[in-house]
């Protein structure tokens, strides 16, 4: 991975380059090569012959790796509130922007047109880096307006990718969450959480934390493809089992769930988290918002065309007849037959394998503000 900070704020509307049509090809380790134009471009690009067989040539031309980008920001704020009700959270705290993973479905890429970049592979390569992420939270909690609640670390974008190894803002996040004995739970693809145990283990002793761990499948192929960079799926079950072993309270989310791609597998995953240590779980439905349905489209012709349009004709069933369906009690669930048969076979593994359906109930009762630094004491 190529990293290359960079600090000036004007550069984050560096204007990328955007290809007229998505390209053929595709490249090991990224989810998109599609520098997709976001929905807030007020400029268009469209191919034409030349005359010397340039389009051609761009596409019989083999494309070389893009590096990772890691974008420095001072942000203003790092709590951010739910009023969705189909989230089992009210906080949120996000250290980053952006998600190395790759993850082609992800519903966060389309964040990424707010600051003039691709929501394809921009979303992918430039990852924001709230550096100032511990600061910011101690500040919030220390508010006298602030009172605990239901807080989620990675809920858009994945507090543990690869950035995380070196910049540590996850770690120094939870850091002032155990200062203040604030409970929190953290839903992650990465194992890089195990780093963490020191941290996470005496909080989740004292009923304060907890992990969601997601696996979206167990194949090894499909995985390289659909999350290109996120930790393999037999190593997030042995992550599901560290966890466990250090005694915190493991949940297992199996989304997204993509008809007739990993829809199949949806016991088996259950079958293998609750054999690692799982303790509940959850899962909800496919969701293409804006951008990502065009490149989850794309990635569809380009791994499995065979599939595609039996793929997508199943989504619009789950969606009133559209591509999605964004609605408050709808959108991670879906509707209609295939809907409902889906939380049938959700509820009834559950069951069977003893996986509780509920999230798990961390202790808001401990909470006492942090001090406004780290070398501060408390006065009485």
């Amino acid at each position: 991975m190529q990293n290359k900070p960079i600090r000036s704020p004007n550069e984050l509307n560096t204007p990328f380059k955007t290809p007229a049509r998505a390209p053929a090809s595709t490249l090991k380790g990224r989810g998109t090569m599609w520098a997709v134009e976001h929905r807030f471009t007020t400029q268009s690009r469209t191919e034409f012959d030349d005359g010397w067989g340039t389009l051609q040539q761009d596409a019989e031309e083999i494309p070389s790796a893009p590096g990772t980008q890691i974008i420095e920001e001072c942000a203003r704020s790092i709590l951010s509130s739910n009023d969705s009700p189909d989230i089992g959270f009210d906080l949120s705290i996000n250290p980053y922007r952006g998600c190395e993973h790759g993850c082609i479905y992800c519903y966060a890429r389309p964040t990424h047109s707010y600051l003039d970049l691709s929501p394809g592979l921009d979303f992918e390569t430039r990852i924001v880096a709230k550096v100032n992420a511990a600061q910011r939270l101690r500040e919030a909690l220390q508010s006298k307006s602030f009172s605990p609640a239901l807080l989620n670390i990675g809920s858009v974008t994945d507090a543990y990718q690869p950035a995380e190894r070196r910049l540590g803002l996850t770690r120094a996040v939870i850091g002032v969450l155990n200062e203040a004995r604030h409970p929190f739970a953290i839903t992650t693809k990465g194992s890089l959480v195990e780093r963490d145990l020191d941290l996470i283990a005496p909080a989740a002793a004292a009923q304060r934390a907890a992990v969601y761990v997601s696996i979206t499948t167990l194949d090894p192929a499909l995985a390289r493809t659909l999350e290109p960079r996120a930790t393999a799926p037999h190593r997030r079950l042995q992550t599901i089992r560290a966890l466990t072993e250090a005694g915190v309270p493991v949940g297992v989310s199996v989304s997204p769930v993509i008809p007739f791609l990993n829809e199949p597998e949806l016991e088996h995953i259950l079958e293998a988290a609750q054999a690692a240590g799982a303790r509940a779980a959850y899962s909800g439905v496919l969701r293409l918002p804006w951008e990502v349905n065009p490149l989850f489209q794309q990635w569809l012709q380009q791994h499995v065309p065979e599939r595609a349009a039996r793929i997508m004709a199943r989504v619009r069933d789950m969606r009133g007849g559209q591509d999605n369906d964004s609605r408050f009690g709808s959108r991670m669930t879906g509707q209609g037959v295939w809907a409902d048969l889906l939380r049938q076979r959700l509820a009834k593994a559950c069951a069977r394998l003893g996986l509780s359906s509920q999230r798990i109930v961390l202790d808001l009762s401990q909470f006492r503000p942090p001090a406004l630094q780290p070398w501060q004491g408390e006065l009485f």
